[in-house]
């Protein structure tokens, strides 16, 4: 009769400790990349150049040597980020489509738009 009881009893549910680690565990890595994630995604916008309506904003840029700085293409049409002396030159820029340049001397650098090049653009580096 006893063991009809037992049987016919609720189960416990108990968590051992060990699942609590092990599920921090794997969880933690996750959060991690998450957390970096949102920092990078939150990060300055002062070294960006963003293309928009057949215009670089802004249209002068001031930086120092040794920065890297990101162009975003927001038009639903492709640019193309070219420096005047070809210093630097980017591919055909898609919508959301980004070039990076990395500024190892002083000096100005004048460029434009390879496909619409009444864009203009200045980055100046001190």
């Amino acid at each position: 009769m006893q063991s009809l009881i037992n049987h016919l009893r609720p189960a416990t549910v108990r968590f051992a400790p060990g699942r609590a680690v092990i599920g921090a565990m794997l969880l933690g890595p996750i959060l991690g990349a998450m957390l970096a994630f949102a920092a990078v995604a939150a990060q300055d916008t002062s070294d960006m150049v963003t293309i928009d309506n057949f215009t670089f904003s802004p249209k002068a840029l001031t930086v120092a040597v040794g920065t890297t700085v990101k162009w975003v293409n927001h038009d639903d049409i492709p640019h193309t980020v070219v420096e005047k002396n070809t210093t630097f030159r980017s591919k055909a820029l898609d919508t959301d489509d980004a070039y990076s340049y990395t500024f190892t001397s002083a000096g100005t650098f004048d460029y434009f738009c390879g496909l619409h090049p009444h864009m203009v653009g200045q980055i100046i580096v001190k």
